[in-house]
């Protein structure tokens, strides 16, 4: 049986939530996050650094598979590859993150980073499910 979807959920993400990211949405197989750009988040050259992007790409992937485990699973990315298009300065980033196909073993995932509904940046994940240890 599938894992419920509970506002609990978000809090589980520390590292996000240190970031500054917030989830819009997160269901079966679909996740979408928002970060705000501030002065923060920025590299020494005046744009969004990286990690920030990454992050939300990262953070995003896990929200979307979380809720289709079944009950005993768990899950860790263990490859991510982004593509950085265009580098940002101010406003809001969305991520929108797609579970792409689940076996009981692995899942792939796809998230797209977008700010003024363009892309910024696309990352591809292949994450681990496992059972929990007691």
């Amino acid at each position: 049986m599938p894992k419920k979807i509970s506002p609990e959920l978000a809090k589980l993400d520390r590292f996000g939530k240190l970031a500054g990211l917030t989830y819009i949405k997160w269901e079966k197989g679909y996740s979408q996050c928002s970060l705000d750009v501030n002065d923060s988040l920025l590299n020494p050259y005046g744009t969004v650094h990286g990690g920030a992007l990454f992050t939300m790409a990262d953070s995003g992937m896990g929200f979307a598979l979380v809720p289709i485990l079944e009950e005993g699973e768990q899950c860790a990315s263990i490859e991510v590859s982004i593509v950085y298009l265009k580098a940002i300065t101010s406003g809001t980033l969305i991520c929108d993150t797609t579970v792409i196909k689940k076996s009981s073993k692995s899942a792939v995932l796809e998230s797209e980073i977008k700010s003024g509904g363009q892309l910024v940046a696309k990352a591809l994940g292949t994450w681990v499910i496992y059972k929990k240890r007691d």
